[in-house]
């Protein structure tokens, strides 16, 4: 198997691990006396929805999901509608206040199974009184160009919401809420998942703004009054009139690697797994991988060759340039222009969604071959990791990674390979 063929199966496994139809099954709640109610939000939320028709035996089901265009799926009891992301939009807004109506008037011998996985923040918008969505929108914009982690920005996405930190969860009561959640956050915090609209919510206001002070965020007059005044405070654990929940993940950043990892073996490549939740900016983090990769090839330390090096996490891109950004994409350009044709290092980075930042592009492909291929083409590749235009660095040289929607969604996956 060569190099990029191997590690393109490697990305394809860890994907595969998480897909719900495989994993939902053991997680489903015993069926309720009343109703069953399906609700939720996310990239893998119609999947996931069409995953829990096809194992529910416990009777009638209805309900709502919203995910991103594109990522849809059939299905036969619970509707399905798509919005946009990362930017919200309006049918997004339309899809919460009707959520919010079908959770009224439930009673204590309902069930609620509330289906939710990463991008539910944007999918799912909600403003909380008197803002707009235009305001959302342009604090979710500001917030992506931030090179604010995932957990900073869902912090500041829930004290602005009608909907998340909580609320959805609160709309809910007296019925039982079950949570099944697909993590795309390092450390797997139910709170940062989606933003955590059917959990309790630790944070604060004051949080909130201090994450704005902290990468200077303009925000609209509105929101600052929102945050300032304590008006966006979130439902806290312990609060009595919360219902009873339930918070279980069906599929996780490290099982994605471990079924990676598994593959590796299998194909007589080691693999060392340096963590799930590896956060930082995209550039830094391809400078620090080349030279452990370097390390590794040169000196057979900390790790004997041939290996492969797994992580997962989420990095973030500060845009700068006028590039696409895209955090795989730029790690993987990054390590590129730091390992310069290195002939024993391979590399493959995407999101696991199909998806890496705004473009239907999971990732891409890096080889020996790269800076030639790019210089080739009268390419420079510092000055496109300058511009932030890894996506147009890998479409020009033909080696981005594309899938298609994959349906599931546990963040980001990175495979270096040293032979």
């Amino acid at each position: 198997m060569d190099p990029k063929t191997f590690l393109r199966a490697l990305f394809d496994a860890a994907v595969a691990a998480a897909d719900p139809m495989k994993t939902i099954a053991p997680l489903l709640p015993s069926p309720p006396k009343g109703r069953t109610l399906v609700i939720g939000a996310g990239k893998a939320s119609a999947e996931m929805a069409r995953a829990l028709e096809a194992h529910w035996a416990g009777g009638p089901l209805s309900g709502l999901v919203v995910t991103r265009y594109g990522h849809g799926a059939e299905t036969q009891h619970i509707e399905i509608v798509e919005a946009s992301h990362p930017v919200p939009d309006q049918a997004g807004a339309d899809a919460a206040v009707r959520m919010l109506e079908l959770v009224k008037g439930l009673t204590a011998d309902d069930l609620v199974i509330a289906l939710i996985s990463g991008g539910g923040s944007s999918l799912l918008p909600m403003p909380f009184p008197p803002l707009t969505l235009a305001d959302k929108q342009a604090v979710n914009k500001a917030l992506l160009k931030s090179g604010a982690t995932i957990t900073e920005m869902n912090c500041v996405r829930r004290h602005l919401s009608g909907i998340k930190g909580g609320r959805l969860l609160a709309a809910c009561a007296p019925a039982k809420v079950v949570t099944l959640s697909i993590s795309d956050v390092p450390g797997d915090a139910p709170g940062d998942i989606a933003s955590g609209p059917t959990v309790p919510d630790a944070t604060s206001c004051a949080d909130a703004l201090a994450i704005i002070a902290k990468f200077a965020i303009e925000i609209p007059d509105a929101v600052r009054t929102v945050l300032t005044s304590g008006a966006g405070e979130t439902p806290k654990p312990g609060d009595a009139s919360l219902p009873p929940y339930e918070f279980h993940l069906i599929a996780a950043p490290q099982a994605s690697l471990e079924a990676a990892a598994d593959l590796a073996r299998k194909n007589g490549i080691t693999p060392y797994i340096l963590g799930d939740s590896l956060e930082g900016e995209s550039r830094d983090m391809g400078v620090v991988m080349a030279g452990i990769a370097r390390q590794v090839a040169t000196r057979g330390q900390p790790f004997a060759t041939p290996c492969v090096l797994l992580s997962g996490g989420e990095s973030t891109v500060t845009v700068r340039g006028n590039g696409r950004g895209g955090r795989n994409v730029e790690f993987l350009l990054a390590l590129a222009v730091a390992l310069q044709g290195n002939l024993k290092i391979h590399a493959l980075a995407g999101d696991t969604d199909g998806v890496d930042g705004a473009e239907e592009i999971a990732g891409a492909y890096v080889g020996p071959e790269t800076i030639a291929k790019a210089w080739a083409k009268g390419i420079n590749p510092a000055e496109s990791l300058a511009a932030n235009d890894g996506h147009g660095f890998f479409q020009a040289i033909g080696d981005s990674v594309v899938t298609g929607p994959t349906l599931t969604n546990v963040n980001d996956f990175r495979a270096i390979l040293i032979l």
